[in-house]
Parts: structure tokens; sequence; C-alpha cells
């Protein structure tokens, strides 16, 4: 054997080698594109829709801190006992609030398919507590599952202050079955069936709730209903460029009795709104009706903002009821940067007959507080 032959040899093996290593090989698959999120701009800024799926979402919230004193409102002030000599006393208020706030839409056959949820995280005084304030489902005009009640939603909350329930206006939080109809025009119409809130029992301020004084005690005033009929809400609402005209009526189901409100928005310029709301309740009690909570058959309520320029507000709003119960609040409201406003209130209440739920103290006719608020929303 010489050398050409060892050559030869040995290139004829690498190149069977190399043949089956050849048809051995491993094909590497393409990696698949990236799917990054899309904008959803159908329901508003903020929106996107999550991957995979034709439903669009979007998430938010805010951080709130309210630092509050004096005697007024369901914010303001609260009583702690001196650590040395044991006395009650006055001392600040704070409260803490993480709220985490979710939005669905989805176009369908039968109409729009929306979800909200809001849960809020609360710090008050040194105690936390966890709410799931509202979780609903709507498809078109219905809507199923926890929200505040359609005789404030449909109407509209009081105004722009922060206790604007000096003088109560109605129940909140609820189960509910609503239906709204948007006619055109400016015209709509509303229903719901609703379970009430709460029991009646011993609470304390900070928990939430709606409440009135007895005999120096604290108790709740809401309730839920004690049989299969449900509360029925109905409502109608007319708006045009210049305003709205809004009415709802209410029937507690506990206590077969009815109440109504109706309201009117006014757009006096481009600086100025007014509003002004009258309430009126065949019970004239204010312990247990999740609807009518003023003093008395009648109310009202009325305010309105100034907007100075961009970044500041003046907030009104005085109420009074056939109690003879007055609440007036006036606020600052102050956006330093989008996204973050500080607001500085000044509350005020007269307990003109015997249901002080304003937190008047025993012996006393009338008092006054105040709070700040710092709330950076998202």
């Amino acid at each position: 054997m010489n050398i050409n032959s060892v050559l030869l040899g040995s290139a004829a093996a690498l190149l069977a080698v190399s043949g089956a290593r050849a048809a051995d090989a491993v094909t590497v698959a393409e990696p698949e594109p990236a799917e990054y999120v899309k904008i959803c701009d159908v329901y508003g800024a903020g929106y996107f829709y999550i991957p995979g799926t034709d439903t669009c979402l979007r998430v938010g919230g805010y951080i709130r801190y309210d630092v509050s004193g004096g005697e007024a409102g369901s914010f303001d002030g609260r009583n702690a006992t001196d650590s040395l000599d044991g006395d009650s006393q006055r001392t600040w208020k704070a409260r803490a609030r993480l709220a985490l706030m979710t939005w669905t839409g989805q176009e369908t056959e039968l109409g729009t398919l929306k979800t909200y949820t809001q849960t809020r995280f609360n710090f008050n005084d040194g105690t936390s507590a966890i709410d799931s304030h509202f979780m609903w489902i709507q498809l078109g005009g219905l809507r199923v599952g926890v929200d505040e009640s359609a005789f404030d939603t449909f109407i509209g909350y009081a105004g722009n202050v922060i206790n604007d329930t000096l003088v109560p206006y109605g129940g909140f939080g609820t189960n509910l079955i609503s239906y709204t109809f948007d006619a055109g025009n400016g015209l709509s119409a509303l229903i719901s069936v609703e379970q009430g809130s709460g029991t009646t029992s011993l609470l304390k301020p900070d928990l939430g709730g709606l409440y009135h004084w007895n005999g120096g005690t604290l108790y709740s005033t809401a309730e839920t209903i004690d049989s299969y009929m449900p509360n029925v809400v109905g409502g109608a609402k007319f708006t045009q460029g210049w305003g709205d005209i809004i009415g709802v009526a209410a029937y507690n189901s506990n206590f077969q009795e009815w109440a109504g409100k109706l309201r009117v928005d006014v757009k006096a310029s481009d600086m100025v709104t007014l509003w002004v709301m009258g309430g009126y309740g065949t019970d004239d009690n204010i312990d247990r009706n999740f609807y009518k909570q003023w003093g008395g058959n009648w109310a009202i309520w009325g305010g309105g903002t100034i907007k100075l320029n961009p970044k500041i507000s003046l907030n009104a709003q005085v109420s009074y009821d056939d109690d003879k119960n007055l609440g007036v609040a006036a606020n600052v409201a102050y956006t330093v940067i989008p996204g973050f406003t500080v607001t500085a209130e000044v509350d005020y209440v007269n307990g003109g007959g015997v249901s002080n739920w304003t937190g008047i103290p025993a012996g006393k006719d009338d008092a006054i507080g105040g709070v700040v608020r710092f709330q950076r929303s998202f």
C-alpha cells in the first residue's frame, strides 16, 4: 500500500461520514413573528386588544390620600383617647386608598359587550380593608352585577365636592339588573331592579355606609330586601347642549314607600356649570329607607363649578331638608400636573332637627370641618 492509496481511502471515508451526517441534519424552524399589543381606540383612550382576541381591555385607577380635621362631614376628624390622661380629644383623620379599575369592550351581534370592576384597598387611621365596589357585565343596554343604585348614577351624583352627602340623597352600592334605552335626540330611559345594601347594625364611620345618631350611638341605615320582591328604580333623561333634565323614582319594597328626585343641569358658559336637585319621599323616617335618606319628606341640593383656568376650579354645594338640616361644602381643586390633583375643602353642617346623621357631637347644633385630598389618577 502506498501513500496515494492511504490518502484516497481517507478521503473516501471522510466523504461517507459527511454524507451520513448531512442526511441526519436537523432543520431549525423559523421563529414565529412577535405578536405586539395593538391599540384599541374604539372605546376611548387607554384600551388595547388582549392578544389573540377581539376584546379590548383598559386598566386604570387612582391613589388617594385624605387628611381631615374638625367635626363636620363623613370624612372629617375623629376622636382619640389621650395617651397620658385618658381624656377624649380630637385628632387628625387620615385615609389612604388604592382603587384598581378594569374595563373591557367587545362588539357582538347583540351589541357592545362590556365589563367594569373596581377594587378598593383602604387604609383608614391604621385599619386596612378591601372593598369590591363595582363588578358588572353589560350587553347593549342590559347591565347585571354590583353597581351603585340607578337612583344616584342615572340622575347624577350631587356635585363636585368631596363631602356631597352632608344631607344624604340616596343609597349607593347594590346588586342590580338594569336596562337603559337610548331613544335618540337626547332622550333615554332606565329601569332597574335592586337588592339594597347592608343590614341595620352598629358600625364605625370609617367602614363606609349610611348612618344616623340615636342617643349618641351610631347605626347603619341601609337594608337589603326582605322578600322576593326587589326594589325598583325608573328614570328618564333629556340631554341637550345647554344641559339636561333628569327624573328618577324608586320603590322600596320592604316598607312599600316611594321616593323621587328631579334634577336640572345648566352649562351657563364654558367656565360655569350649575345644577339643582329636589327630592321627595313618602316615608318621613330616615333610619330605614335605602333611597330616601334625608330628614322629613323633602330635600333640596344645589351647586356649581367655576373653572378659573385649565388648572384651578372652584366647587360649591348647599343642601337642606324638611328636618331643617343644612349642609354647606366648598373647595378649590388644583391640577398640579395632568393626573395629579390637590383639593382643599371646608364643610359646615347645622342639625336643625333630631336627625343628626352628619356627625354633629352631642349637645351641639352645628359643626365645621375640612379635608385636603391628594389624588393621582392613571
